[in-house]
């Protein structure tokens, strides 16, 4: 006998979507406790709370929590594409907020208590070169961290530790997040179901690219003199 089909969810998400998401991700498939936490999360796209659960996840996970937004984002944005821009915008906001208070709570921490601790594992020298080089470059190397599909809440602390300028982390963190997010949102909106198996695949890499593309740019400004003599002393040869 023929089952009724399942009424259609607040949001348009389907367990078809829930499912596509859960099996993109490598460390679901992988892992089972860590595949229950996307299901666990990405259920709550199918409810009227999708909304709510979509800022608290963004929030969270920018602080400490181990599964990434993007994947609850995407499904939300694959229910209801005209609605795709104001998820990636929430998405930007909420992350923004967690991450700040991240880098709020590394700051109060301090780079002298990091230190400390490094020292027990007698990496005290390479941790403090580390904390330099962020602390140096600021708002690139926050960019930079923002690009990369390493949990940005480990840079958040970093930068803390650091002691990176809030405002510097504000602004990097807003432009850069705020790029990824809305390139996620923009792309569904545009393509749809073609745009999301684009982003199972190739997000990460092409997110990759241009971060390492910002590095050489931002290594190249900084050392533009001595590549240019150089590549003259090259070319004069």
């Amino acid at each position: 006998m023929p089952t009724d089909p399942k009424p259609p969810t607040p949001t348009g998400v389907t367990d078809e979507i829930i499912q596509e998401e859960i099996q993109a991700h490598w460390s679901a498939r992988l892992m089972k406790p860590v595949r229950w936490l996307y299901e666990w999360v990405l259920h709550w796209a199918e409810t009227r709370y999708a909304g709510t659960a979509l800022a608290v996840v963004a929030f969270s996970e920018a602080v400490w929590f181990p599964i990434p937004v993007d994947p609850l984002l995407i499904a939300l944005c694959m229910g209801k594409p005209r609605r795709s821009f104001w998820y990636a915008v929430s998405c930007t906001f909420w992350s923004t907020f967690g991450a700040m208070l991240a880098m709020f709570v590394g700051t109060w921490i301090g780079e002298e208590r990091v230190l400390a601790a490094m020292q027990y594992v007698h990496l005290r020298d390479e941790a403090k070169q580390a904390l330099d080089l962020f602390a140096a470059y600021g708002f690139w190397a926050v960019a930079i961290a923002a690009l990369s599909p390493i949990p940005y809440k480990v840079f958040a602390w970093i930068a803390g530790f650091a002691g990176v300028h809030w405002l510097t982390f504000l602004a990097a963190t807003v432009v850069f997040r705020k790029f990824r997010y809305m390139l996620i949102g923009g792309l569904i909106y545009a393509y749809g179901v073609r745009a999301k198996r684009f982003i199972d695949r190739y997000f990460n890499l092409m997110c990759t690219l241009i971060m390492i593309l910002l590095v050489l740019i931002v290594v190249g400004a900084k050392y533009q003199n001595e590549i240019m003599g150089y590549l003259k002393h090259l070319l004069g040869n």
